[in-house]
């Protein structure tokens, strides 16, 4: 079946006409009709235009014309980035029927890139807290996490082989592991957030969910590019991820494990797979009690983002308070009570954690960590907990979810690793040694 190849192997198919465009558009469009009844993880799915763009590609391709790298490959985007083709609601009444003027930046580049836009993943509600009603492609009964929700399903039950999702704290990495997808958060700056919903312009952060290393890679590679307008985005070169998802290490990496202060919130699977981990990568990760510049930082990452939300949605919390969620109330009105002052020491002591962590990788290639405290939970019981992807989050730091392990209910347990800013190229090629390294085990 078209739909279940991987991004990188469409594309070359696509490429070298073995396949249309139009043909596996088709199949996910088959697969999401199979299935989306009971996952629910589309907010806007446009059949029509998306067989359009895909027929579209498919004459350029035949009449020899330059094509780009992700030609006539399915994307889902995160109902928080706008389309001028498709509304974006941003998983909120106060936004429903909203059709955007612009497209966002990286809807730019996908269209450039030849990307098939298929339609809008749901979300939780304005990307924070209150569940939407996806559910885990694995099991029905379980979460698919948040906020990305809908992107992780969708990738996760074969749907589309790429989605594009957000992380102000742990909302690529954390649905990634519960949904058994790879997940890469880049370097914060990489990608242009220009059209996506803003919670926080400090902390927030695009990422890319896919099948394998070199699809995550290729597709943020695509996103990837500067942008003035972006308060984040810098005027260098990013680094080249397909590069280094395909490389060999020329060396064994170095890797580090933290014992966390919160390691305790791991569960008893995750913590033995992981064991089995570190056990498989011997002589390779050295362990390391947490430094003290650490005990502060979870509380700065919520100073932060609360503080943030609550300036930059200031006029819906206060004219649509009553089409906010009862779980999304309280953490507005807890970051309306954080001062300037607190605020700006939060963001000091930020501005020392990027410090921290571009000298500790002169001596490591890679942290290795959990990308969640174990298996999703189950649904109504929240999106999961965040905690082990907060740190990284909050430095700006890459991060990439490996789908290595299995719970006690059969569902998905990931594995994280964190690299060194603008060092994405050398996190994946790390990655690819990792993988490479745990096969046997992982099989």
């Amino acid at each position: 079946m078209h739909y279940e190849l991987s991004a990188v192997d469409a594309a070359r198919k696509i490429r070298e006409g073995l396949i249309s465009s139009v043909e596996l558009v088709r199949s996910c469009l088959d697969r999401i009709e199979e299935t989306d009844a009971e996952l629910k993880a589309w907010a806007q799915l446009d059949t029509e235009h998306a067989l359009a763009q895909a027929a579209k590609l498919d004459e350029i391709r035949k009449a020899g014309r330059p094509i780009g790298p992700l030609h006539g490959v399915p994307v889902g985007l995160k109902d928080i980035v706008d389309t001028k083709d498709l509304p974006t609601e941003r998983g909120s009444t106060i936004f429903a029927g909203r059709k955007p003027d612009t497209d966002a930046a990286i809807v730019e580049r996908l269209i450039d890139a030849g990307a098939v836009i298929m339609g809008k993943t749901k979300t939780t509600e304005l990307a924070f807290v209150h569940a939407t009603d996806t559910v885990n492609p694995h099991n029905s009964e379980y979460s698919p996490g948040g906020s990305s929700s809908g992107s992780a399903a969708a990738v996760g039950a074969k749907q589309v082989p790429l989605a594009i999702g957000t992380q102000t704290n742990g909302s690529v990495i954390r649905p990634a592991s519960f949904c058994g997808t790879y997940g890469l958060k880049p370097t914060r700056g990489v990608i242009s957030r220009r059209g996506v919903l803003q919670t926080s312009k400090s902390l927030d952060q695009l990422g890319t969910f896919g099948r394998s290393i070199e699809d995550v890679a290729l597709l943020a590679d695509a996103l990837a590019g500067y942008d003035p307008t972006d308060n984040l985005s810098y005027a260098r070169p990013r680094p080249k991820m397909q590069d280094g998802a395909k490389a060999d290490a020329p060396v064994e990496p170095d890797l580090v494990w933290f014992d966390l202060l919160f390691n305790d919130r791991l569960s008893e699977d995750a913590k033995d797979g992981l064991d089995e981990v570190l056990g498989a990568l011997d002589g390779r990760v050295e362990k390391l009690p947490v430094p003290s510049a650490f005990h502060s930082l979870v509380e700065v990452q919520r100073t932060i983002h609360e503080y943030e939300i609550c300036m930059h949605l200031k006029n819906e919390f206060d004219n649509h308070w009553d089409q906010i969620s009862d779980t999304l109330k309280p953490v507005i009105e807890h970051g309306r009570t954080i001062s300037d002052a607190q605020y700006e020491d939060a963001m000091g002591t930020m501005a020392a954690a990027d410090v921290f962590f571009a000298s500790f990788f002169n001596d490591y290639d890679a942290i290795i960590t959990p990308s969640a405290t174990g298996e999703a939970p189950k649904l109504g019981n929240g999106t999961g907990d965040p905690i082990f992807c907060t740190l990284w989050t909050l430095a700006g730091l890459p991060a990439i979810n490996l789908p290595l392990l299995m719970g006690s209910n059969q569902l998905p347990i990931g594995v994280q690793l964190v690299g060194a800013a603008e060092e994405d190229d050398r996190l994946l090629r790390t990655a690819s040694w990792v993988i490479q390294e745990l096969r046997p085990q992982a099989d």
